[in-house]
């Protein structure tokens, strides 16, 4: 019981970094609004509290969390990765790039 227990505050404690990653990629272009389906996938990936009782859900859970945590680093890691390298839009896009204006609506 222990271990799951130690696990859950590593799984559970991510909430709050996908959060604050969701908040600073909104920051980049204050106004405009973020990718729908992104705002989902982070909003059932949050706001979590664990139980004792999730341990016999333990996938089903945390799959969410993670997938949320996954999502936001990715959509920040291009975010960075592209913002650093492009002075203007290439073509044809990187995959990366596209994700990115995807994420803002923009493609």
């Amino acid at each position: 019981m222990y271990r799951f227990y130690h696990q859950s505050f590593k799984v559970f404690g991510i909430q709050q970094l996908t959060l604050s990653i969701r908040d600073a990629l909104r920051d980049l272009l204050p106004g405009v609004p973020l990718n729908a389906q992104f705002e989902r996938i982070v909003a059932d990936g949050t706001g979590k509290t664990f139980t004792m009782e999730m341990n016999a859900r333990w996938d089903a859970e945390t799959r969410p969390l993670l997938e949320a945590f996954f999502h936001a680093s990715y959509f920040l890691d291009m975010t960075i990765k592209y913002g650093e390298r492009l002075d203007e839009p290439p073509s044809p896009l990187p995959s990366g790039w596209a994700a990115v204006l995807y994420l803002y609506n923009i493609r």
